[in-house]
């Protein structure tokens, strides 16, 4: 698939940022991370948008700094876990460039979570387990699925063979 551009969509601790870091090394395309893009237009992090704000004000959030995004090309966009999982926000990255899964198994992910409250969705396990399988749904409808188990290096590789590098 030949694209301008490049949505990495997971669940959190899949190594969306990581995998786009090392992809943008090698291209010289920009990385935007949203989750950073978020706390720099707040002046906060995420998890203190959604303890004072809650999780629909940060999913408002989320959308206009993905529709900010959009005319953007030659940009690898790294999203938050639950980005994708919004209807209105799977249909613009599904249209605007290519979207890769990087799929991970629940018990990796959960490895990779720093128990440090940076990740507010991440506080109960059972709770975080529920919300994976929930999203697991929409991470589907993505047009590649990249097994992130790889090592970086070998997603990388993975990754430019699909989008024609």
């Amino acid at each position: 698939m030949r694209t301008d551009k490049l949505y990495l969509v997971g669940f959190m601790g899949a190594g969306k940022t990581s995998v786009g870091r090392a992809l943008s090394r090698r291209i010289g395309w920009r990385l935007e991370d949203v989750d950073e893009r978020i706390e720099h237009r707040e002046r906060r992090t995420v998890a203190d948008i959604f303890a004072s704000h809650g999780e629909a004000y940060f999913r408002q959030v989320e959308r206009a700094v993905l529709r900010d995004l959009l005319p953007a090309r030659e940009v690898i966009v790294a999203t938050g876990g639950g980005t994708f999982a919004e209807p209105d926000n799977r249909a613009l990255m599904l249209s605007d460039g290519a979207v890769a899964w990087l799929d991970l198994p629940f018990e990796r992910l959960v490895a990779r979570i720093p128990p440090d409250g940076r990740r507010p969705l991440a506080a109960d396990r059972q709770s975080m387990e529920q919300l994976y399988h929930r999203r697991l749904l929409s991470y589907c409808e993505a047009h590649a699925r990249i097994d992130a188990s790889r090592p970086l290096e070998e997603v990388v590789e993975r990754l430019l063979a699909w989008i024609g590098f």
